[in-house]
């Protein structure tokens, strides 16, 4: 992957495909396209107009449009689905299907092929378009009207897919009008068929006790044979259930005993990575709250019951508030903090080898490939690293305007977004000497 680019004279650009003015989550490339969550600030199609989630769909060769999945705003505004914000979740791909949670609280599956295949996949039918530009939709699981959810500001979990399951957490959160959970009987965790849509298990552990939103994501991790899904819940604990049956497994506190909220108590938005059957994650407040204290642990899940401290490896305390998702590579854990600061910490005994100050916001988290940390931040610059023990800079680029997603590589490209823009940054091929 290379180190430099430049967007202005398109040394190393393969290809530029315009976006809305926001975009969040990560782009997905997978089956020959490149799939991103934006909003509609920049129609693709004329006559979609006013504010709308968009996930788009390009070629993953050239970056040409292919089709886009539109979803209305909830009338309830920004309580529910905050103005402008599109779709903020990353979508999961397996085959010709993807999965992916709307800004409406619904979770979605999708041909991958849209209408150019000249079919109308699953059970759903009642697509309001059906041209060759636009998405469609196998089946549909609405959250909040089939099972009572009650999204805080966004509805923007990741789903993980494994054998016939999709994992999602559904964003049910406090009102902050009433100042309580609305729906605490409502499912915070689901596992659904990713074959008809319908729900496998479900579980509403955090309860009338969520602190604020849940926006985290669910990831999976095999631990003495049993596959385990962790969720991450909004009541500042972290949860490992039996993935087949949705059994708890076991619970842990990601914050001090002394912890108060919103001060320094934190919750989970990032999400966990499981690795050499440990898991670990970081803990931090919507970025609307702003900086604070934060935490980054590693977890034993091979533990049962409440297993904040049996199940602690190591806690590291030398970190903000954070919302970015660990990576980990060579025995290196490189985590990043909201305040800016990207930490390197041995993964094994949470010890810190060294800190690199972003001097801006990190809402993304750090790419880890081909030796190199990759990381951007608010100001729209990105940071290439060395990876290893040594602090060594290779090179600070700028993308013009925000990056709040994580740079993502695939068959030699590397995908980086800003507010409004996809960018497919590949090596130049050298030419041949004359």
């Amino acid at each position: 992957l290379p180190s430099t680019w430049d967007t202005k004279t398109s040394a190393n650009i393969k290809w530029k495909a315009e976006l809305g003015s926001t975009s969040y989550g990560n782009p997905v490339v997978a089956d020959g396209k490149v799939f991103v969550g934006t909003n509609n600030d920049s129609p693709r199609n004329p006559q979609v107009t006013g504010d709308k989630g968009i996930l788009m769909c390009f070629r993953e060769a050239d970056g040409a449009f292919l089709w886009q999945a539109v979803t209305d705003k909830l009338e309830s505004g920004k309580e529910h689905d905050w103005p402008e914000q599109g779709i903020c979740s990353s979508p999961a791909v397996v085959g010709k299907r993807l999965y992916y949670v709307t800004n409406r609280a619904e979770l979605v599956a999708l041909d991958t092929e849209g209408f150019a295949d000249g079919t109308n996949d699953g059970p759903f039918q009642e697509e309001p378009s059906k041209g060759p530009l636009d998405a469609d939709v196998v089946w549909k699981l609405d959250m909040m009207n089939e099972l009572g959810v009650v999204p805080h500001n966004m509805a923007n979990s990741s789903p993980v897919v494994w054998e016939d399951l999709v994992f999602v957490e559904t964003s049910n959160g406090r009102d902050d009008e009433q100042g309580k959970v609305l729906a605490p009987r409502a499912p915070s965790f689901l596992a659904v068929n990713r074959q008809t849509g319908k729900v496998v298990w479900q579980d509403n552990s955090p309860g009338d006790r969520i602190l604020h939103g849940q926006w985290s994501s669910p990831s999976l991790g095999e631990v003495n044979g049993v596959m385990q899904v962790f969720f991450p819940g909004g009541d500042g604990w972290l949860y490992g259930f039996n993935a087949r049956t949705g059994v708890p497994l076991w619970r842990f506190d990601l914050n001090p005993k002394d912890a108060v909220w919103p001060k320094t108590r934190n919750d989970g938005i990032a999400t966990p990575v499981f690795h050499e059957g440990k898991v670990f994650m970081a803990v931090g407040q919507d970025p609307e709250s702003g900086e604070g204290v934060g935490h980054m642990y590693c977890i034993d899940p091979a533990k049962s019951g409440d297993i904040t401290e049996t199940g602690r490896v190591w806690h590291y305390d030398k970190i903000r508030r954070s919302i970015s998702t660990a990576a980990i590579a060579n025995g290196l854990l490189y985590i990043s903090d909201f305040s800016g600061f990207l930490h390197c910490l041995d993964a094994a005994t949470g010890a810190p080898h060294w800190t690199f100050d972003m001097l801006a916001a990190v809402w993304g988290s750090p790419l880890v490939a081909d030796g190199k940390v990759f990381l951007g931040d608010e100001d729209g610059d990105v940071i290439v690293l060395q990876a290893g023990k040594e602090l060594r800079k290779i090179a600070e680029l700028n993308l013009g305007s925000a990056v709040y997603s994580t740079p993502v590589p695939a068959n030699g490209v590397l995908y980086i977004m800003n507010r409004s823009q996809l960018i497919a940054i590949a090596a130049t091929p050298a030419r041949p000497r004359q």
